[in-house]
């Protein structure tokens, strides 16, 4: 029986199942704004302006958790 052994970082482990968070997140953020758009479509110009700012709030978290992966070794 051949030993396994883990090389590598467990911060990247921990990055990639922290990465479903962010993935969720834009997942709910467009759906809500398809739904708002279905229902009502003039207001789709100001749901489109709110959903770019919750992207790139939530993308921002997921930068900032890489960022950390690398740095904590």
């Amino acid at each position: 029986m051949i030993p396994l052994e883990i090389t590598g970082s467990l911060n990247m482990i921990g990055y990639g199942l922290a990465a479903v968070g962010p993935g969720v997140g834009i997942g709910l953020i467009f759906a809500a704004v398809i739904s708002g758009t279905a229902r009502q479509p003039e207001a789709r110009g100001a749901l489109m302006g709110t959903a770019w700012i919750g992207f790139a709030v939530v993308e921002a978290l997921a930068i900032i958790g890489i960022a950390l992966a690398f740095v904590l070794k």
